[in-house]
């Protein structure tokens, strides 16, 4: 801090000059795409109002590095840094065009301290939502480039000891992921026993599930229900497609992304869900199965991998005693449990770090503002001596 300090004493005897967002920097709003053109298989991702991307596209309206604003939806006022070439929608905001004297890293850095702020100023009865005025009204700080730097210099550091954090606990994770998969497959092999006493019966996977197809929701409109597609939840409608348990299997794309969901939901063409004979196999017994099976080694297609009905009903399932069944789900239930408690200990510093980043960001961006020749500090002072 000390450099920082000496840098204003030195640069700024009187205070730091504020502008506004909107005075030094362009934000624009991304192009509308029909929910229709998204596929999980496209290479650039398509960014919407949420979190995380909500699906992707063959092309893209922005390059890569981009800061940029959620503009509709729960997560109105998000700010995030797209790091590859991307496609903006309608929900979003990408901060642009930035004056010269304006280091793009610093206005990263004040925009996510003001997330908060901005989330709390979301109106609309219906689907939320942050104004473009309201963000280029927030006032900025904005001292000498040099100044600039020297903190964003600060603050990626703690950003960067972040990112190494969490790339060495998915390593350390995916080491844990092989180790279960190894011992998941051995305890679902059943390769000693399969003729011992009828102990194991081994029947094609039509005869303990039937297979359904998934369809669009482009009409639907928001509500509770998670629809899912290859890579997972895509949105949330209001209505679904099948209320009980049930393990949904690829049909395009990822072959190997299997997912056993209990609520109900809705899901797309690209993803099969079944309808599981309670009588002979439990659920999830069937879901650690299928997730055994390594689907994409199934794959005959000479593009985009995919599997057919046919193929996946010809496969031989396992099925021993429900008992049993229940056994070997409570033991990968466990071990799986056991790998989860194993994400305690980095977790827990990357939340030490991301607090100690925050403190930094805050005591950092916070300066003496010219204002009429007063600081905005002493006017605070003044106001409240007033009072």
């Amino acid at each position: 801090m000390s450099r920082i300090d000496e840098l204003i004493k030195e640069k700024c005897p009187n205070g730091v000059e504020y502008s506004t967002v909107g005075d030094i920097c362009n934000i624009e709003k991304g192009i509308q795409l029909n929910k229709d053109s998204l596929s999980e298989d496209g290479e650039y991702p398509v960014i919407n109002g949420g979190i995380s991307p909500s699906g992707y596209w063959n092309d893209y309206n922005f390059e890569a590095n981009k800061i940029t604003i959620s503009q509709g939806g729960a997560s109105a006022g998000y700010v995030n840094f797209i790091k590859t070439p991307f496609w903006a929608g309608a929900h979003c905001y990408v901060v642009d065009s930035c004056k010269d004297y304006i280091d793009y890293d610093y206005l990263w850095h004040f925009l996510r301290n003001k997330q908060q702020d901005m989330m709390s100023k979301q109106v609309g009865a219906g689907i939320p939502s942050v104004s473009l005025k309201m963000i280029n009204d927030f006032k900025i700080p904005v001292p000498p480039i040099e100044i600039q730097k020297e903190i964003s210099r600060i603050l990626n550091s703690f950003t960067e000891l972040e990112a190494e954090l969490e790339a060495e606990l998915e390593a350390e994770l995916t080491k844990r992921k092989q180790q279960y998969e190894h011992y998941r497959d051995n305890l679902l092999s059943f390769e000693n026993i399969a003729g011992e006493g009828g102990q194991v019966e081994w029947l094609p996977l039509e005869d303990v599930a039937k297979i359904k197809n998934g369809s669009g929701y482009k009409d639907f409109g928001v509500g509770p229900y998670p629809v899912y597609g290859t890579g997972g939840i895509m949105t949330r409608v209001d209505r679904y497609a099948y209320d009980r348990p049930s393990v949904l299997i690829p049909r395009k794309g990822s072959l190997d992304r299997v997912y056993y969901v209990e609520e109900p939901f809705w899901n797309v063409d690209t993803i099969f869900y079944t309808e599981i004979d309670e009588q002979k196999i439990k659920p999830k017994y069937f879901y650690y199965f299928l997730s055994s099976k390594h689907l994409e080694e199934l794959n005959q297609a000479a593009g985009i991998p995919s599997l057919t009905q046919a193929t996946l009903n010809k496969i031989k399932v396992p099925v021993p005693p429900l008992k049993i069944q229940e056994r070997i789900v409570y033991v990968l239930d466990n071990f799986d449990a056991v790998c989860n408690d194993l994400k305690i200990g980095l977790p827990a510093e990357i939340e030490a770090r991301q607090k100690q980043y925050e403190y930094y960001r805050d005591r950092l961006l916070s300066f003496d503002a010219v204002v009429g020749g007063d600081t905005e500090r002493e006017r605070e002072r003044e106001r409240e001596r007033s009072s």
